[in-house]
């Protein structure tokens, strides 16, 4: 059944005249184009007008991809920066950590270098514990007593100076009074022209007082007091303060001498304490060594003897009672 349009609409080619004549067309242009490049810069017209069409097809598009990957994103970067931050946060502590340990290191060979330096039977490294429970006193306990050879009496050191004396020795523990106590008193000398005082202990802000100082005395601002040694209990040149207020009064015999200890005495967290009982031994050792004589019988034989015996046997006894005394003298 042919369909033939109304009479009253004008009609042109067929559809398939129209086809047809299409087909070559694009034929033709495509023969034209692949041969000649004919419609190369009506391609490049088309695409620089159809271009905006284009790129607001693709907004929605790619600003969905943009909504994506920025969620993405600042979901990533998040947590990267809260890893960032931990890991920031531990190797700021073990940056502290190398610090403190560095820092004490240092302390501690300083500390084994003055320890080295004196003339003592031997040295014992502590840590100090804690604070003496009486607020009254300037004690601090450390971490080794008679165990480990610490006894009453030692001096106590650090690695700037003298900083206190073993008052009291447990097994595991011992107490010690320091420099600033009221209870101490320390024999010093001026490192710079060598007179000799004492320091006295106990006043307020940690300092320690010179006493019985004429008022004319050479001692001057930021002179160097060290331990004189003359009681047998500090070794001599042991640093202990420094001179930072002289007053003199005229209405007074004596001067006023205040001195700021040098040692660590509220800082430091390790100490030294001396061993400075090598005099006293080898002291108590002498006359043990000088005792045995030429004639080994003689203390055997003339402490039970009387005078008239020994006037009988006069030619043989006559060499020993010298030796005998000689001895007792020694020891």
């Amino acid at each position: 059944m042919e369909y033939t349009p109304p009479p009253l609409f004008k009609q042109g080619p067929s559809a398939r005249v129209r086809l047809a004549f299409f087909v070559a067309l694009s034929v033709g242009l495509l023969f034209l184009d692949s041969r000649f490049a004919a419609m190369e810069v009506v391609r490049k017209a088309v695409g620089t007008v159809l271009y905006p069409l284009q790129k607001i097809a693709s907004l929605p598009i790619e600003w969905s991809q943009a909504g994506v990957d920025y969620a993405s994103s600042l979901d990533t970067l998040q947590s990267e920066n809260k890893t960032l931050i931990l890991e920031q946060l531990q190797d700021k502590q073990r940056l502290h950590e190398l610090e403190t340990l560095r820092q004490e290191n240092e302390k501690l060979r300083k500390l084994m270098n003055v320890g080295n330096t004196l003339k003592v039977k031997r040295s014992i490294l502590s840590e100090i514990v804690s604070d003496a429970r009486d607020p009254f006193s300037r004690k601090i306990i450390i971490g080794k007593g008679l165990i480990q050879g610490v006894k009453e009496g030692m001096p106590v050191i650090d690695e700037l100076g003298l900083l206190g004396q073993v008052t009291r020795a447990f097994p595991s523990r011992a107490e010690v009074s320091l420099i600033t106590d009221k209870e101490q008193i320390i024999p010093v000398e001026n490192l710079r022209n060598g007179i000799r005082s004492v320091a006295y202990g106990g006043l307020d802000g940690g300092l320690i007082e010179l006493r019985f100082m004429a008022a004319n005395a050479d001692i001057e601002n930021n002179d160097l007091l060290v331990t004189s040694g003359l009681d047998g209990v500090y070794p001599r040149g042991i640093p202990v303060a420094r001179v930072i207020r002289v007053e003199r009064n005229s209405r007074y015999a004596f001067a006023s001498i205040f001195c700021e200890p040098i040692a660590g005495v509220e800082r430091h967290r390790f100490v030294l304490v001396l061993d400075t009982f090598r005099e006293k031994i080898v002291t108590d050792a002498q006359p043990g060594a000088s005792a045995p004589t030429p004639s080994g019988t003689a203390p055997t034989t003339t402490i039970p003897t009387t005078s008239p015996p020994a006037a009988n046997v006069a030619p043989a006894t006559t060499p020993t009672p010298p030796n005998t005394t000689e001895a007792g003298s020694g020891n």
